[in-house]
This record gives C-alpha cells, structure tokens and sequence, in this order.
C-alpha cells in the first residue's frame, strides 16, 4: 500500500492538475506532502515497532493510511488533498518499517535472504505498479478512486496480520524522540519548501533545523537516530547509495508520466501501461537477485544493476513528441527495470545484515527513509534543475526540453551508487562483520543477544529473575 500509493499519484498528476486548476508547484507537494511525513517519521515508526510490538503497530499503521486514502478521495480542493497525502503519510511511517522487521524477526537466516529479496520485490513491483493501475482508474472512474483502492487492499491486509506472530525489541525502554522526528520534518520540509517555491531563506531554515536535529540526537539519551549505528562502514555506504539510486527512481517516476501524457499525447492508461516492462522484471528477477547475492556477495549486483539501469535512463532520452513506444520508450523502461531489479534486493539485504538482528526496525527505519527523503528531494530539484517553470508542465515543449535533462541527472545518480557500491561495499556478506558495537548485558553472563537458532527472532522475552 505504501510503495503503491507512493507512485500511483505520478500518472494522475495533469488530471489532478487541471480538475483544480494548480500550477506545478501543487502537484509536487501533493507528492511530497507524502514523502515528507513518511520520510519524517519512519524511524520513530520502527522505534514504535520495535517497543509495543511490530505487528500491532503495523496494523494501526494500515488503518491509519487506509483512513487518510478515503480523505485524498473525498478532497474539494488541492489544499485538502495535499493535507491528507500528509496523513498517509503518517500511516506509511507506521507499517512500512514494520512489514520488513517482521520478515527479518520471523524468518531463521537461511531463509532471510530470499525472503527479504521477495520484500523488496513486491514493492518495487507496488512501486513499479502504481502509474499502471493509477492511469486504468484515472480514464474509467477517476482519479480519487487510485486511493479508494486501499480500501479492499487494507481488508486483506488485516485478515492475513491475524496469522503473523508478534514480535518485538524487549531491551527498549523510555520515552519516545518527539522533538527529533519534529526537526527532522522541519529540516526536509524546509529543503524541500525552499527547492519548490526556489526561496534561499527556507533553505538555510531547512539546513538549520538539520545540524539541530544532529546535535540532538547526539545529546538525547534516547534518540530517534541512534548515530552510533553509522559506525558501520558498510551501513552508511548502503545508505548513501540508496540515496543516489531512489533519487533517481523518484525522479524518473515523477517525470516520465508527465512526459509521456503532455508531450506525446498518451492517456493516462497507456502512460501506466509504458511502465509495465519494470513491474514483470521486478516480478521475475528480484527473488532470484536476493538468492544470487546471497551466494556471490552484494558488491557485483549493486554496481552492476545500477550501470545497467543509467544506460536505460540514458535510453529514454530518445523520448519526445512525435515518437513512438516501441523504438523510443519501450527499450529504455526495459533496461532500466532490468537493472532495478538486479539492486534492489541486494541493497535492502546489505542494510539489514550490517546491524545486529535485534535491531532490524531501526536498520529497516534508516533505509526506507534515506529512499523517501532521495525521491522527495527529486521531486523537489529536478523540475529546477531541468528549467521546468510553474505553468509549463501543461506545454508539450517546455517539458521534453525538461525531460531530456532530468534523465541525464538521474543516469548520472544511477552511475554514483554504482562507484559508491564498488568501493565500499564488501565482496560478500560474513556474519557479524562490520555490526554497530552492541551494549552487553551487565547484569547477566555479557550476552548481548538471544541465540540465533532455532528461528533466529531475537524477539524472545528476558529470562525472568529467580
């Protein structure tokens, strides 16, 4: 639900656009009003997950967003709108950390491995969904019913949740850092207020409120950024190429509908249906790429799916007015879903084996919100960087010239995390290696985690005092 409605907006923006008569700057907030709170707030999601169950949070999560869906579909205005992708915002910070710590609790690490590689498939296949199913509803019922759509997925979802078992970190205790997740929206939706509106002073706002929200994770005793888990090598890389390789999924997704329907005359239908060669590769390549990183090492499939992806982005700048989809457009979405769906898995499993088991909310928390806090920065840069003013996205040339410079930025991103992944991404994954040191247990033999078998869930409760 999250990754879906994440992208599922994209192909309905121009309707959304001239139902409400909005200049750009709108729809990139209706976009980013998303991003910005579920950037904001998945790692006290994960904190959440990790303290009163990660199911339980999960599903308030599903209800929350699924609530929020209902009220994007019934908005009269563009403000409401944007108001509510905000609240969803909210939700997808409750279930998204939440659906990946569950996987890494539940399932024993021989089995980690491919079950994290279908995770990470099937979103990106919801990802990859969305401007599909978005265009369908936008030209048969309408645009409000890409989020009335969550109401039969939210059924299902919490019908199958009955099944999952609870788990949680039992060594969390205290309060929660409010005040944290606060600077951290302050500190994106300055940026990202400053990069739309193009005003300097937010920016500075923006950068303030980030070196304030360092510091006090650094002060707090319990921060919502436990800045000790950047002492993984391999987890800060991780992170910094997963910045590089959504900023330009997100940019690319952002765009590439709006070129596709104001530029080449496509309906909204067949501008989701362009996309369609990513969700089948993502469909049949991310479960064997997590099996195949897990035998051969992260290094070599997170640089090489990422070169492969720039040249498909490099591919669709053939794309202008007047062009046709198999010569122009099909090649370049089928090689760049080929090369996402060799990375993806990889990138996600590499995060998650760079901390301790225990710890996978906040390794999950870390990594989704460094791929929403890139594509929300796209959302924001790209049309300044590529020259696309407020009232030109609805004029045919003024956003092919845009389009062709922002693929060229995005390939140029995809090439960075593939250097960043080559140098510092280790060959292969060894257990333990690079872990964030672990606190020990001072009151008991220095263990500092449960046994790993059977089941490997360190979500066992404490030994009780005799």
């Amino acid at each position: 639900m999250a990754q879906l409605d994440a992208t599922i907006v994209t192909v309905a923006l121009p309707r959304i656009g001239a139902d409400f008569d909005v200049p750009l700057s709108d729809l990139q907030w209706t976009l980013n009003a998303y991003m910005l709170t579920l950037s904001g707030l998945l790692l006290l999601g994960g904190g959440l997950g990790d303290r009163f169950g990660r199911r339980r949070i999960f599903v308030l999560g599903v209800l929350w967003f699924t609530a929020a869906s209902v009220l994007c579909g019934l908005a009269p205005a563009s403000p409401v709108l944007i108001g509510a992708r905000a609240l969803q915002g909210v939700g997808g910070a409750l279930l998204t950390p939440g659906s990946l710590a569950l996987i890494q609790s539940s399932f024993r690490r021989s089995e980690r491995a491919k079950a994290v590689g279908l995770w990470s498939g099937l979103g990106g296949v919801a990802a990859a969904l969305g401007p599909f199913l978005g265009g369908w509803l936008v030209d048969g019922v309408g645009w409000r019913w890409i989020f009335y759509l969550n109401i039969p997925f939210a059924a299902v979802i919490l019908l199958l949740a009955r099944g999952v078992p609870e788990s949680r970190d039992w060594g969390t205790s205290g309060r929660f850092d409010v005040v944290g997740a606060a600077l951290a929206a302050l500190a994106l939706g300055g940026i990202a207020y400053a990069l739309i509106e193009r005003s300097a002073p937010w920016a500075g706002g923006g950068a303030v409120a980030g070196a304030v929200f360092v510091w006090w994770e650094h002060r707090t005793p319990r921060p919502m950024l436990p800045l000790g888990v950047f002492r993984s090598r391999r987890f800060s890389a991780a992170n910094l190429v997963t910045l590089c390789l959504y900023a330009a999924l997100g940019g690319v997704f952002f765009l590439l509908p709006t070129q596709l329907q104001n530029g080449l005359g496509y309906d909204a239908f067949r501008a989701g249906v362009a996309a369609l060669p990513i969700t089948l590769l993502l469909t049949a390549l991310s479960g064997p790429a997590g099996s195949l990183a897990q035998r051969i090492g992260p290094r070599l499939p997170m640089t090489a799916g990422p070169l492969v992806a720039a040249g498909g982005l490099a591919l669709l700048h053939r794309v202008h007015p007047g062009g046709s989809y198999w010569p122009d457009v099909f090649p370049g979405v089928a090689v760049t879903g080929l090369g996402v769906s060799l990375f993806v898995a990889p990138l996600t499993a590499t995060v998650l084996a760079s901390l301790d088991v225990r710890r996978a909310g906040i390794a999950s928390g870390v990594n989704n919100a460094a791929a929403r806090v890139a594509q929300l920065l796209a959302v924001a840069a790209l049309p300044l960087i590529a020259g696309l003013s407020a009232a030109q996205y609805r004029h045919a040339a003024a956003v092919d010239a845009a389009f062709g410079k922002a693929v060229l930025v995005c390939a140029g991103l995809m090439v960075a995390g593939a250097v960043g992944s080559w140098f510092a991404v280790p060959p292969r994954l060894a257990p333990g290696e690079e872990r964030a040191p672990e606190p020990q247990c001072k009151r008991h033999c220095a263990v500092s985690a449960p046994p790993l078998e059977p089941g490997d869930r360190g979500d066992e409760p404490p030994p009780r005092k005799q």
